[in-house]
């Protein structure tokens, strides 16, 4: 004889586990990534400054011609209209910041004074997909020679 009564709890109790698996797995895919930590990202900030640019600087340029190099300052002293200051930091997620400072000094319309901190020469690395600017995002136009009248002058 079939015992029907023992069928129906066995399958009473193969539901049960189903639904537990099921709820532990959806349970574990819910947590995500959240599990092996937060997502950090790099953080760029300020104007590109790269040692190419710098190299282009003379004393003697007028302003109009470090812009061109350049691009406009991150900061104009704003007592002293006669001193700019190029800054860009990154935030490396994971290993520190990187800052790099070019404070460049007028005497009325001339350059006279450049002033670097900050490793110039070492490439900006992020990591993949990260947003922001690239090393190239600094040389969108092409890059004037020493001394060399902007476009617009001409």
């Amino acid at each position: 004889m079939i015992d029907r009564n023992h069928d129906s709890e066995e399958q009473a109790q193969m539901q049960k586990l189903t639904k537990i698996v099921t709820l532990t797995v959806a349970l574990l895919l819910a947590s995500g990534c959240s599990y092996f930590g937060v997502y950090k990202r790099d953080i760029p900030q300020g104007n590109l400054v790269t040692a190419e640019m710098v190299g282009q600087l003379r004393t003697g340029m007028t302003r109009d011609d470090v812009i061109y190099v350049m691009g406009s300052p991150l900061l104009e002293a704003p007592f002293d209209a006669s001193q700019w200051d190029y800054l860009f930091y990154l935030d490396k997620a994971y290993e520190g910041t990187e800052r790099r400072r070019v404070t460049l000094t007028f005497d009325g319309n001339r350059l006279v004074d450049i002033q670097r901190e900050g490793d110039l020469d070492g490439a900006i690395e992020m990591r993949q997909g990260e947003s922001g600017p690239s090393p190239d995002a600094g040389t969108s136009t092409p890059l004037a020679t020493p001394n060399a009248v902007p476009a617009d002058q001409r």
